[in-house]
């Protein structure tokens, strides 16, 4: 049964394909760089051929990346070792090399390190004295995405946050991870925020992690937006909701600032902790991200 989880293991590559090539950055593999892509097209899914045996992949993108070069990008989501899935994969590498005549890449997003550890061994097919074909997933999980706990960084990347929080959505390190995003999710506008904020609550699946990340979306992003917050003062309805989301709004820029271990003198901290406006925490909270001192976020607009 496809589950909202693995859902969502797949779908952040539709919303952002560089994700992917950032991600293979970032480890510590054999491999010669994936190019970032120019142009990129999401395929049909389905596979079936005339026969009634019915094939799909979960996600299917073609890449057409800076090099000039095109390649596939096959992305399945897997919850659990499954003995039947390779023979699958083979399959479709085969078939949509024979399609699309370009090279395919089979990508594994995977929850926890021992179905990681599955996904990773190469597939032989074919008997020991001559294995005909050899198939070597790409297993993106636990093991080898990076960690964001960095608010900052997370603004910077808000798809491999979202990737981070998805693939250790059972680790320790959970809460951390999905604190740092809803942070960063409050420096861009609602329309994404909302996609980023409902990839991870899928992802999450029924990972204890994913109550966690339910406290952290209970203030409904869409109040920060600038037009939005000031009808709401304006009809003096929500007094009390607007302090407590200043004094949320005041932390976070706080906590950017200190974990990307700026100074933080007791004025700016004063400032930042009293003020009331959300229009200009937001503003601080984006700049936050990039500032290179805490006396930065301010400008002479802010008064």
């Amino acid at each position: 049964m496809v589950t909202s989880s693995h859902e969502a293991m797949h779908r952040i590559f539709q919303e952002d394909p560089g994700v992917f090539a950032r991600t293979f950055r970032r480890l510590d593999l054999p491999l010669a760089d994936f190019p970032d892509p120019v142009a990129v097209s999401l395929l049909p899914n389905d596979l079936t051929e005339i026969q009634p045996t019915e094939r799909r992949v979960d996600t299917l993108l073609r890449i057409d990346a800076t090099s000039g070069e095109s390649h596939l990008l096959i992305i399945e989501a897997q919850g659990k070792p499954n003995p039947k899935k390779p023979s699958s994969w083979a399959y479709y590498v085969a078939h949509l090399r024979e399609k699309y005549g370009i090279p395919p890449v089979l990508v594994v997003t995977c929850q926890d390190r021992s179905t990681a550890r599955w996904a990773e061994k190469p597939i032989v097919i074919g008997p020991a004295f001559w294995p005909t074909l050899t198939l070597r997933p790409l297993v993106l999980g636990p093991h080898n995405v990076p960690v964001i706990t960095d608010p900052s960084a997370a603004a910077r990347d808000i798809p491999l946050a979202t990737l981070s929080a998805i693939t250790h959505a059972k680790d320790p390190n959970a809460p951390a991870i999905l604190k740092a995003l809803a942070v960063a999710l409050k420096t861009i506008d609602e329309d994404t925020a909302r996609i980023f904020a409902e990839l991870t609550e899928l992802g999450l699946g029924k990972a204890l992690a994913a109550e966690t990340w339910r406290q952290l979306m209970a203030v409904d992003l869409s109040f920060f937006r600038s037009e939005t917050s000031q009808r709401l003062r304006a009809e003096g309805r929500v007094e009390g909701r607007v302090e407590g989301q200043a004094e949320s709004r005041a932390e976070d820029i706080l906590l950017i600032l200190t974990t990307r271990g700026l100074d933080v003198p007791d004025a700016v901290r004063e400032r930042i902790s009293t003020c009331t406006d959300l229009d200009t925490l937001r503003a601080w909270l984006t700049r936050a991200v990039t500032a290179e001192t805490a006396e930065d976020l301010f400008t002479e607009a802010d008064g």
